[in-house]
């Protein structure tokens, strides 16, 4: 591919700071400048193409250039460019899609409230956990477990639930106060003991979570926060049972289930909710990403009726709610997301992508057997896999992220977008990719591992 220089480039590196990037390593290497975006192909503006192998980040689920959802989004801003929800104000495709959502989640009743990311509606979870303890009488009962490796926003809170260093590092968090505290990631290959079973496994992570809690004291423990599969965290899928065995355990001691689905959500695990996929009964769900298909941006905080109830009945004595955004259940990103989930009912792109599961997940696993990659693991059109130096051990590399990023820029120059994250190499395509592009992707990829073996071996990497 042509090396990629423009105005562009160096206007970007002179004014733009970036999210997630090294800020050094940026400004000797500069951006990939991006034009356009066709089905799961994107262009750079060197006119370069690209298979998405990423959805962007886990989140084009129609893939790019959809003009259905161009036009739906035209016809809005034209009927009615901005309303908010502020003082009771509402409008018609608030309140559709607010009953579309009620009617889509596993709940008897419930109560939909609007943001415009998946860390502000995690944001609002934990807000409206301490909240609804306030509400009950119970001041103390504010502490939220989450996970080593979990990834549940970039806020002050959300990056405090968030298990990642980077999140961290630098930014004085998490935050003080011991109002949020991570448990084991439930990762059998990597975080099993010798001889253990994988249900032992679980059974021994869902102890340790007891005893944290007791530790604590249950009295001051309001939620548990969990993915269904770890996203950022590396594509972790949950270990043998761990769901079904943590979850008695949060009933015991009156601790609310925060099901974060902001990647899962909206087909990507093969049903139309992790939840289903794993066997999770929350008390609340936060939605993002493929809300939208990524065309505008859209959250959402689907809460079970009997808190709202709580919330409800306490306005008299603590008042307003209040919280909220000026942009939460934008109008515009409301008709987009309609729209969006009549596609994907009517073109069955659930179906879709539960029908390439199987195709995707058995190309992936020809992975297994590269001399880099320690394990693969994926479901529905999710996977990662994740590389090693030496695969009997286990063991990581002597500078960790070196080999991973070799694989990225070498994916990026044989025309593939994935995601490194450390060493281990995450795919989520577009729901509508076919099979045909299935193979394209992992014909890519096998090339650019290829290439990078042979780099590793010349460069006597450990």
């Amino acid at each position: 591919m042509a090396v990629r220089k423009s105005d562009l480039f160096s206007r970007d590196i002179e004014n733009i700071l970036h999210p997630w990037t090294h800020q050094g390593s940026h400004l000797e290497k500069g951006p990939l400048v991006l034009e356009k975006a066709s089905g799961v192909y994107i262009y750079d503006n060197e006119g370069n193409r690209y298979l998405e192998g990423m959805a962007g980040l886990w989140c084009t689920s129609l893939g790019y250039g959809n003009e259905e959802l161009a036009q739906v989004a035209y016809d809005q801003i034209k009927k009615l460019s901005y309303a908010q929800l502020f003082a009771s104000k509402s409008y018609d495709v608030g309140i559709e899609l607010a009953e579309k959502l009620n009617e889509m989640v596993p709940f008897e009743r419930s109560k939909v409230f609007f943001g415009n990311s998946g860390s502000d509606a995690n944001d609002t979870q934990i807000k409206l956990v301490w909240y609804y303890n306030n509400a009950l009488g119970r001041p103390k009962k504010k502490k939220i477990i989450s996970r080593l490796k979990a990834y549940h926003g970039i806020t002050l809170a959300t990056a405090s639930l968030t298990g990642l260093p980077p999140s961290h590092m630098g930014f004085d968090l998490p935050l003080e106060g011991g109002r949020f505290i991570h448990t084991e990631t439930p990762h059998y290959w990597r975080n099993g003991a010798e001889g253990e079973t994988e249900e032992e496994f679980s059974t021994r992570l869902a102890e340790d979570l007891e005893k944290l809690i007791i530790k604590e004291d249950p009295n001051t423990i309001a939620a548990f926060i969990a993915e269904p599969l770890m996203g950022a965290g590396g594509v972790i899928l949950p270990s043998y049972n761990y769901f079904k065995k943590i979850q008695p355990i949060l009933k015991k001691y009156d601790i609310l289930f925060i099901d974060d689905e902001v990647v899962c959500g909206f087909g990507r695990t093969g049903r139309p909710f992790g939840m289903q996929t794993f066997g999770i009964e929350p008390d609340t769900i936060s939605l993002a990403k493929a809300i939208t298909s990524a065309y505008l941006p859209l959250s959402a905080v689907v809460m079970k009726n009997n808190l709202h109830e709580v919330i409800q009945q306490a306005s008299d004595g603590m008042g307003i709610f209040g919280h909220g955004y000026t942009w939460g259940g934008h109008p515009v990103a409301c008709a987009v997301a309609l729209k969006t989930l009549e596609i994907y009912k009517r073109d069955s792109i659930f179906e879709h992508a539960a029908n390439l599961s199987p195709i995707f997940q058995a190309r992936f696993r020809e992975f297994s057997d590269h001399p880099l990659v320690g394990e693969v693991r994926g479901v529905g059109l999710i996977g990662a896999a994740e590389l090693v130096s030496d695969k009997a051990k286990k063991s990581g590399f002597s500078t960790p992220g070196l080999v991973g990023n070799k694989v990225l820029s070498i994916c990026q120059k044989n025309g593939l977008i994935c995601r490194a994250i450390g060493d281990v190499i995450a795919f989520c395509p577009p729901l509508i990719i076919t099979e045909e592009q299935i193979d394209e992707l992992f014909e890519k990829f096998k090339r650019s591992m290829d290439e990078t073996l042979d780099w590793y071996r010349q460069e006597n990497i450990s």
